[in-house]
């Protein structure tokens, strides 16, 4: 196959196994593809087809990165961004972006970006409560006291931007004893 008959998808994120055709060698064939500027190595076996714009070369979507780094496995973004979106009081800014998921653990540099990727448990389409108990879980990252956490969950409960009863099924589903009851004393606050 000629190497300029294989279609690279702009933007997508590659694994070694993903390169099919141009060599049986799919390492060797990869190599090819990075000499030529078709493909650009994120780290080994990963690789990113370049996506150019008026200001260069753009980095690899998250989620399209992080698809192809576990494989297909399933994962949740998380962190400062959508922890400050909640309104509860933290207004932390991090470097890394939190992901969970079921494969790996660790620090990564991928794309030019930080991710901290945790085992953990996650619901697979996460709400905004499951966001504010990720938040009481994780409160050390935000840089905001229990406390201060606990009177903005009481504010959010009153004005019904997130609701006790699906809080409750979060913290019970996803949080420790401390962090339900935190839960169970901003219900009692907002009541």
């Amino acid at each position: 196959m000629d190497p300029k008959e294989f279609r690279l998808r702009p933007g997508g994120v590659y694994r070694t196994a993903d390169l099919k055709g141009g060599d049986s060698n799919r390492t060797r064939w990869a190599r090819r593809l990075v000499r030529q500027g078709r493909l650009r190595e994120l780290r080994p076996g990963l690789y990113l087809a370049p996506k150019d714009s008026a200001w260069g070369s753009l980095p690899a979507d998250g989620a399209t990165l992080m698809k192809a780094f576990l494989k297909g496995g399933p994962f949740v973004f998380t962190g400062t961004m959508y922890w400050n979106a909640l309104g509860l009081g933290s207004t932390s800014v991090s470097p890394e972006v939190l992901v969970y998921n079921t494969k790996r653990s660790g620090v990564f540099e991928l794309s030019g970006r930080r991710f901290r990727l945790r085992r953990v448990s996650f619901p697979r389409k996460p709400s905004p409560e499951w966001y504010a108990v990720d938040l009481l879980e994780n409160y050390e990252l935000s840089g905001v006291d229990l406390e201060v956490l606990e009177q903005g969950l009481a504010r959010a409960l009153r004005a019904r931007t997130l609701h006790a009863k699906a809080m409750l099924q979060m913290a019970e589903d996803y949080g420790t004893l401390r962090t339900r009851g935190v839960v169970v004393r901003a219900i009692e606050q907002a009541a």
